[in-house]
């Protein structure tokens, strides 16, 4: 039986942008980064109030298809309980087509709002975090970002199905990421787009490329967790970010810049941001130049996973 949430309620989550791939872990490998999304929402009498202030307030729609109203739904019929009413909140700071994870975040936020919500009126309907990854996995397609902004710190995620199975069963698992790997984001001023990204991407592979792909994802693993001097074998990919290099110049040229300099870098899911992990303070001199380059040079955390207040 649904239960009505009461008039009144309110939570707010917080939720970190998120990295995928970290080079060969091509759709399975993410990270959580210490730049914060928050959501706000209260249950009201009836009808549905959005607002959006900060990064993409101008282009996201204000309605009922806005993602973390469509996400907060989802998390409420996901519980079993309804709200008459919603007033919505979104305080917006990961920037919109960087590769920085800002739709996963929209997802997890409002499923985690919701989440919060439910915790307040019925806690035995509490969504745990196995069924949060499962919903907002669904909405992505893939659980990459939205575990890791789940789970926070690494993931290690994969998608179970049998041929010809129509639902897809995701899973993630969490790694705690070594205390001296340090996480520094090169991003551009110009977007780009996911599904053109990824339209650039082949449907076979040599298998040699795939192998090779298999056991830098395995040292990832190792690096992120025990070995950071091997981040950056650990961070070589075969498989998708030459593909996509033609639609990312920019992006390309400093990643080889980076790594000409002995800095692990690899492009942050699909692009156009840069993502470099070491253990070493980011060089001032390259700094510099990246943001002459118009470049915004971020120097992040290793994110908790998503909070609710």
């Amino acid at each position: 039986m649904t239960q009505t949430l009461p008039v009144g309620i309110s939570v707010t989550a917080r939720v970190p942008a998120s990295s995928a791939n970290l080079g060969p872990g091509f759709d399975s490998l993410g990270l959580a980064l210490g730049l914060y999304d928050e959501i706000t929402v209260t249950t009201t009498a009836s009808g549905l109030e959005v607002r959006v202030e900060g990064e993409g307030a101008e282009e996201v729609p204000w309605g009922p298809s806005h993602l973390v109203v469509r996400a907060v739904e989802r998390g409420l019929e996901a519980a079993g309980v309804w709200a008459d009413g919603l007033d919505v909140l979104c305080r917006n700071v990961i920037p919109h087509s960087r590769g920085l994870g800002s739709s996963a975040s929209a997802v997890v936020g409002g499923l985690a709002a919701a989440n919060g919500l439910v915790r307040k009126v019925a806690p035995e309907r509490v969504l745990g975090e196995s069924q949060l990854v499962q919903l907002a996995s669904e909405f992505e397609g893939h659980p990459d970002n939205a575990s890791a902004s789940i789970l926070g710190g690494a993931v290690v995620s994969w998608c179970e199905s049998t041929v010809g199975d129509e639902q897809r069963t995701y899973r993630a698992v969490p790694l705690t990421v070594h205390p001296t790997v340090r996480v520094v984001v090169l991003v551009p001023s110009s977007r780009s787009s996911t599904a053109h990204t990824r339209g650039l991407l082949p449907d076979l592979v040599p298998h040699r490329d795939a192998a090779f792909n298999v056991s830098r994802a395995a040292l990832a693993v190792v690096a992120l967790t025990e070995r950071p001097d091997l981040l950056m074998p650990a961070t070589e990919d075969l498989l998708h970010q030459a593909q996509r290099a033609p639609a990312l110049p920019a992006t390309t040229k400093w990643i080889a810049t980076l790594r000409a300099a002995g800095i692990p870098a690899a492009v942050s899911g699909a692009g156009p941001t840069v993502l470099a992990l070491t253990t070493e303070p980011f060089p001032a001199d390259l700094r510099a130049a990246a943001e002459a380059d118009d470049m915004t040079v971020l120097e992040l955390d290793v994110a908790d996973g998503v909070q609710v207040v």
